[in-house]
């Protein structure tokens, strides 16, 4: 499908060409300088999986004996920890049992409540201020907080920092994959925004490693915390997207950073101003101007849009997360048992990469929804076992799919005045869902099947809300508010007049 014309027919004619020849044929749809700058930026992913999972190693499972019972009681004022397999946890730092075991799960929900805030957050002020400065201030905030949460001597100072550490991971997440969307071209946006996610399952697998060598909670959060030091390089080499400044009228700024794409790229820079300079006149016309997330809300299509595409990252982040933990409930070496559970979503990340080259990306959502829904009420009926453990493997892998997925269709789906807005949204919706899975898996003691049923039904309804969204395959990325408004409403006019 291309892209749909908005009010004035030449007018929208001309900025699409415009566009194709300024943003893609100027830098090339993926050259030397597009692979640098994704290897660079896929770094933030593996401190996302550090961050995001390191709960798992902050707080792992534990055993203790009361000395005025010589058994695991409460109350206990004088616990003595089992130290066998980790020398020392937050559990143990400050006594997380009995009735103040609820402030194990608490923590990380605060800091999935971080993750949330700062994916708005940031997502907001880049689309005022420009990519680049929101992105190194999250990462200075990462860092510097990441390192701190190691020598706290209390839980409430340390669950701040944490909360602090997840508004940071929110912003380098939706800052980080907006940049690469809007340097790389059409023909590659599919496999990149695959591709993104590798990162993300390798920090997953690789954080058993750092589990297994600091059994220790202080020296595990030094060891996530302290690599990302690495992102500093951002400074030096992440510039601004051109696509933004050409958005907010700084045609002068966007000029060099394109001159330096095209030739590092070893393309034709004789043209670029000129043909800059007529696009952005073109722009002028459409009455372009910076975006906020409430013109998300004002007109009945893109509403329509983010509304439908919040609740598909809602539902599928709720799914994977309650899922996983789900499945993790099982017996076995914990080091093992996140090593291959990572495995899984990284099983599913590769598996998106030709999917999304042949199918379009609304008909992989709808699917891979109704298969991961399918295979969690198949959970509830199976009996507990082998069959189980795939079924419920399964619906993980569809989860992290449609995760995937969701990631490109949703910058594919808005312009760019709003694009960030848009996928901060969506994320905070998403970390909406990993902050409900939790009491899901609590209601297994009141009925075994409540808990798959319970993830089942979100997924199912997502597949169905998916139906009431425009195909973006192949589309060029859309800049203003009216193409947005505009995109789809053709398909759907030409598909009344047929029937």
């Amino acid at each position: 499908m291309e892209m749909e014309p908005y009010k004035n027919e030449n007018g929208t004619k001309q900025i699409k060409k415009l566009e194709m020849d300024v943003i893609q044929k100027i830098t090339g749809q993926f050259g030397k300088y597009q692979l640098g700058l994704c290897l660079l930026l896929f770094l933030i992913k593996f401190f996302v999986a550090f961050h995001q999972m390191a709960i798992i190693f902050l707080a792992p499972k534990f055993s203790y004996t009361c000395p005025d019972t010589g058994a695991e009681t409460c109350p206990c004022d004088n616990p003595v920890y089992d130290r066998t397999l980790f020398t020392r946890s937050i559990i143990m730092e400050w006594n997380l049992i009995c009735n103040r075991r609820w402030l194990t799960s608490f923590t990380q929900t605060i800091f999935q409540l971080g993750v949330l805030l700062g994916s708005v957050f940031f997502g907001m002020a880049s689309d005022r201020f420009g990519r680049r400065r929101p992105l190194l201030v999250a990462v200075v905030v990462q860092l510097v907080t990441g390192v701190a949460a190691a020598y706290v001597p209390d839980y409430w100072s340390f669950t701040f920092l944490r909360f602090l550490v997840g508004a940071s991971v929110g912003g380098t997440m939706v800052v980080s994959f907006v940049i690469v969307m809007e340097f790389v071209g059409t023909q590659y946006r599919d496999i990149i925004s695959a591709v993104y996610q590798v990162p993300f399952n390798l920090g997953h697998m690789l954080l058993p490693v750092l589990g297994y060598f600091f059994r220790d909670y202080s020296d595990f959060q030094l060891s996530i915390s302290i690599p990302s030091v690495i992102l500093l390089s951002f400074f030096i080499f992440v510039p601004e997207t051109p696509r933004w400044l050409i958005a907010v009228k700084r045609t002068d700024d966007a000029i060099p950073i394109l001159e330096r794409v095209a030739k590092v790229n070893k393309r034709p820079t004789e043209n670029i101003r000129a043909d800059i300079e007529a696009y952005q006149a073109s722009l002028q016309s459409n009455q372009l101007k910076k975006g906020t997330m409430l013109d998300l809300f004002r007109t009945p299509n893109i509403r329509k849009n983010i509304l439908a595409m919040s609740y598909n990252w809602l539902a599928c982040s709720y799914c994977f997360y309650g899922v996983s933990q789900y499945v993790g409930q099982l017996s076995g070496n914990a080091f093992i048992n996140v090593a291959a559970g990572a495995s899984v979503t990284l099983l599913g990340t590769l598996l998106s990469i030709p999917l999304m080259r042949i199918i379009g990306r609304r008909t992989i959502v709808i699917i891979f929804s109704f298969i991961c829904s399918f295979c969690l009420f198949l959970v509830a009926v199976v009996p507990e076992g082998i069959g189980s453990v795939i079924c419920a493997s399964v619906g993980q892998v569809a989860s992290f799919i449609v995760f995937v997925v969701v990631y490109l269709y949703c910058t594919e789906l808005f312009p760019t005045v709003v694009r960030n807005a848009a996928v901060g949204v969506c994320s905070m919706t998403a970390r909406v869902g990993s902050m409900i899975a939790p009491f899901v898996i609590d209601l297994g003691p009141v009925a075994s099947w409540m808990p798959p049923v319970g993830f089942a039904i979100l997924p199912l309804i997502a597949g169905c809300v998916t139906f009431v969204l425009p195909e973006t395959k192949g589309c060029e990325l859309m800049t203003t508010i009216e193409q947005g408004e505009q995109f789809g409403k053709k398909e759907q006019r030409n598909t009344s007049t047929k029937q």
